[in-house]
């Protein structure tokens, strides 16, 4: 089977950021091979990327992460792709940093993270103290029902290799999948490294997790996390 790489792109509300992400990914990817998942989005969203020339999917409303990657996955599945890596559309991910994921998953790994907070020079991504620390707690807690260490454990830059892809588009969590999706390979047996990569500040538009939906955050996946591990 030939090599090829599907570029997901899950997209909500991201006409401000989209077009430079795209217009990034396209100096070191071919169009056909970037996937714009609009996930409903209520602006300029899927004009964005029909403007920038690359494979758009539209779901009919806003459906949450979980569906537009899974929507990906199974695209990539259908297609043939052998890889498939997450760059979320607003712009904190370059893609000059993609080749590292890629190489890493080479090196015979199902799934690869990119981290923020495994850094060569110790420094590390500058975030908020209490996001660091959540992230902290569900990487201590994924360890402790996995057995496999992943710091970054809520990265949305990821790559995952063929047989992650099928197990993706038969199985994706939902509503805050990054974590679930780790519990989900490992049950699977499946390979999960990480990879130190640099990462910007959003390049447009606002986060959808504010406070109350960070408390529901931190309760709905520490149970989440527990389900999927019990799961058989």
């Amino acid at each position: 089977m030939e090599n090829r790489t599907l570029i997901i792109v899950p997209a909500y509300n991201e006409e401000q950021a989209l077009p430079a992400t795209l217009a990034e990914l396209k100096c070191h990817f071919p169009p056909e091979d970037i996937l714009v998942v609009n996930d409903g989005s209520s602006d300029g969203t899927e004009a964005a990327a029909k403007n920038a020339g690359v494979r758009v999917v539209n779901l009919p409303v806003n459906m949450g992460i979980g569906v537009a990657m899974q929507t990906g996955y199974r695209f990539a599945a259908r297609h043939g792709f052998t890889a498939a890596v997450q760059c979320d559309g607003d712009g904190q991910h370059p893609a000059a940093q993609i080749p590292l994921l890629l190489a890493k998953l080479a090196e015979g790994n199902s799934f690869v993270v990119g981290s923020r907070f495994i850094d060569t020079d110790g420094e590390g991504f500058k975030s908020l103290f209490v996001r660091r620390q959540v992230i902290r707690y569900f990487s201590h807690l994924i360890a402790l029902l996995t057995g496999q260490r992943v710091w970054d454990v809520t990265s949305g830059f990821r790559a995952a290799g063929r047989r992650t892809i099928e197990i993706f588009a038969a199985d994706y969590p939902f509503d805050y999948p990054e974590p679930e999706a780790l519990v989900l390979l490992a049950r699977h047996g499946c390979r999960i490294a990480e990879v130190p990569v640099v990462m910007r500040e959003r390049q447009g538009g606002v986060s959808s997790i504010g406070l109350f939906a960070g408390v529901y955050y931190v309760v709905k996946v520490s149970i989440g996390l527990f389900v999927q591990r019990l799961r058989k």
